[in-house]
């Protein structure tokens, strides 16, 4: 639980220290500004069983559609009191504090990331938090890395990871998780022939 919380420690010190058109910029999550990401990642934090439940029916136990409900409830919502409600959650509760917090970590890891790279905003990553990422999105139903990148043999080439067979993709772990969660243009941050398979696959 510790890193998840430090993730989203650095994730509130970056999201106090945007203007206003940076919140209304797109992000790398198709059709998402990056006040829509900031809501997503707040979206489940303090709901009981039940009403994670029922937004699961209205979604009609369909992610995006249930991500999409989860989204609506959140349209109120301004920069400033999503500030405030991530410092009110330092830690993930809920569906986020899945496998010991694991899930808060990656999810904020990753979004944190989404905004970031649109906003030409780079940081140090942790590199056991990225190693950590990488296997977890792998198998992660939601993300499915593993069905993203296959084909492929994948290596991080900063914290000594690799995965798959294939044509080989190397570059930064960070990279490497970006390709692995589908996101537009992470690819093209890596090398090799696999590269050039996740950019056609990826746009």
């Amino acid at each position: 639980m510790h890193e998840a919380e430090l993730e989203r420690a650095e994730l509130t010190d970056l999201l106090a220290d945007l203007r206003p058109d940076e919140w209304r910029r797109p992000s790398l999550c198709a059709g998402w500004t990056v006040r829509d990401v900031v809501a997503h990642l707040l979206s489940y934090e303090g709901l009981g069983p039940r009403e994670v439940v029922g937004r699961m029916v209205r979604g009609r136990l369909v992610l995006g559609r249930i991500n999409d409900v989860a989204l609506r409830a959140q349209d109120a919502a301004g920069p400033q009191e999503l500030v405030e409600r991530l410092r009110a959650y330092p830690r993930p509760t809920g569906l986020t504090a899945v496998r010991g917090g694991a899930v808060g970590l990656v999810d904020a890891l990753i979004h944190q990331q989404d905004i970031r790279r649109p906003l030409a905003r780079p940081r140090t990553l942790d590199p056991a938090r990225v190693r950590f990422a990488l296997g977890f999105t792998l198998t992660a139903p939601p993300l499915r890395g593993f069905w993203k990148a296959r084909g492929v043999r994948l290596v991080a080439t900063d914290v000594d990871w690799a995965t798959g067979r294939g044509p080989e993709a190397r570059g930064p772990g960070e990279a490497v998780l970006m390709a692995l969660a589908g996101r537009r243009g992470a690819a093209a941050d890596l090398t090799g022939p696999g590269s050039v398979v996740l950019q056609q696959r990826h746009g």
